[in-house]
């Protein structure tokens, strides 16, 4: 198994959106998504997890030759690490070794979406895959958050197993439950959708100007409606209540008040509240 790295890779947004927007809307976009990234990249790593599996490794590499008591000496080592997150209130059931991110954001316009499933289902049709593939591949605006973790129910037990098989002189049995140890490793998929990220920024914006400034929160709202528009056909799903039209009609219904000098204020905590709810079951995490 190769040395796992403690360190966050991060790759910067592919593109911007080419939505047509003022220079105030365009920032509070891309700030939005500077958050998020920044956000991601703030994972916290279990130093004591990177220990644990270093010692680990060591530990099979030492029986590979035949050093008995060095792999004893470095399996009670990652015992020991483990048992301090072991020991910590709340420990967390997986602990993150290794995390990389990337953000991909779509390029097209909310027009392009339906040209361009047109052209996979096409592809598809005629059997060119690579063709489909390339063309969906193009159809997101997410950061993934891709973890490499200890699964903290599991793991330890095994090292404890392998010092009793080692105790035993039960080399190839020790050797094995090590091997397991390594290859239960768990990776977790975490997509965020960037325009749902927008929306809500601009929903805030909009919240913090319309008392001095409502042709700007106007603008922010009309935007935000285009976002999350962006962000169900690209078929981004939340599992909360809230639905994209509920979304839709709450910020219609803050611009119409907008319109007519009304107050806004509790419908913009009432519409960022369901954002922010939406959103954060809108976030999909997939455990491999």
């Amino acid at each position: 198994m190769k040395k796992l790295l403690s360190s966050i890779v991060v790759a910067g947004l592919l593109a911007t959106n080419s939505f047509a927007a003022d220079a105030k809307t365009e920032h509070v976009k891309q700030n939005a998504v500077i958050k998020a990234e920044q956000k991601a990249q703030n994972v916290e790593l279990i130093k004591e997890a990177i220990k644990a599996l270093q010692y680990t490794n060591n530990a099979y590499i030492a029986l590979n030759s035949n050093k008995k008591d060095k792999a004893l000496e470095d399996l009670k080592k990652a015992i020991g690490e483990l048992t301090v997150v072991l020991n910590k209130p709340n420990a967390p059931y997986l602990l993150p070794v290794n995390v990389t991110m990337e953000a991909t954001e779509y390029v097209g316009t909310i027009k392009n979406i339906a040209t361009q499933i047109t052209a996979a289902k096409v592809a598809l049709a005629k059997n060119q895959l690579p063709i489909a593939r390339n063309i969906l591949n193009t159809l997101k605006s997410e950061i993934d958050i891709k973890a490499i973790n200890i699964p903290l129910a599991t793991y330890p037990d095994a090292i404890r197993l392998a010092i009793k098989y080692i105790n035993e002189n039960k080399i190839k049995e020790a050797k094995d439950v090590i091997a397991m140890a390594l290859n239960t490793l768990v990776t977790t998929d975490t997509i965020i959708p960037i325009p749902i990220i927008k929306a809500q920024d601009l929903v805030i914006a909009a919240s913090k100007v319309v008392k001095k400034d409502k042709k700007q929160a106007l603008k922010y709202l009309e935007e935000a409606k285009k976002q999350l528009k962006l962000a169900e056909l690209l078929g981004y799903t939340s599992k909360s209540d809230t639905t994209y039209k509920m979304l839709a009609d709450k910020i219609n219904t803050i611009e119409s008040k907008i319109n007519h000098n009304k107050n806004t204020d509790s419908f913009f905590d009432e519409l960022k509240s369901k954002l922010k709810e939406f959103k954060e079951k809108a976030v999909s995490v997939i455990s491999k």
